[in-house]
């Protein structure tokens, strides 16, 4: 028994089948094609790994300084319209 209880013939048969519906071009064009695209996954993976050690382009430095992030309170905009 082969995959999934098919047998070596059933999948030949089938793969018959598939080639005499599509032709080889167009199986290989596919074939190509997910490779290329299965290509480009994998070096995006890569470049995604190695910039996780680099530090973000956005990221500035602070050379230690604090940053003053608490909020201040601003009159709402009801209370400005009840004084006008």
């Amino acid at each position: 028994m082969g995959v999934g209880g098919i047998g070596i013939w059933q999948l030949l048969i089938i793969l018959l089948i598939v080639v005499m519906l599509f032709g080889t071009k167009k199986i290989r064009n596919i074939g190509s094609d997910l490779g290329g695209a299965l290509k480009g996954f994998k070096n995006a993976v890569k470049d995604d790994e190695t910039g996780k050690n680099e530090p973000s382009e956005n990221a500035e430095e602070n050379n230690g300084e604090t940053v003053d992030v608490t909020a201040e309170k601003v009159a709402e905009k009801d209370e400005e319209e009840q004084d006008l």
